[in-house]
């Protein structure tokens, strides 16, 4: 849930998502869901005389299963929170591994 609680925060901003398929899109984010699917507004595509067929699309749906990698802008990119926040995350994990072995410890009993 982190990296979505992520993106949702960068909404309205510019973004840069690179597919599997090598086509790069940039445009700015109108949302993204919990399985990271993206979708785009007013794209453009960065290399437009390898993908003529894509110049009249203005807005797109990007399945979270076919992206490659996300370029965000570095000042929209708070690098402690998200170590924070990742930390965080990694500890609860933990406590719940922690208390499902020992659900499963006194079960055995």
């Amino acid at each position: 849930m982190l990296f979505y609680s992520f993106y949702k925060t960068l909404v309205g901003k510019e973004i840069t998502v690179e597919l599997k398929n090598d086509l790069s899109i940039t445009g700015l984010l109108q949302s993204v869901d919990q399985f990271l699917n993206i979708k785009l507004k007013d794209i453009k595509i960065n290399e437009e005389q390898k993908y003529p067929y894509m110049l009249s699309v203005r807005n797109c749906f990007i399945r979270g299963s076919v992206v490659r990698y996300v370029h965000l802008p570095a000042e929209d990119v708070d690098v402690e929170t998200l170590q924070d926040h990742s930390r965080l995350e990694a500890r609860e994990q933990k406590k719940m591994q922690q208390m499902q072995q020992q659900q499963q410890q006194q079960s055995s009993k």
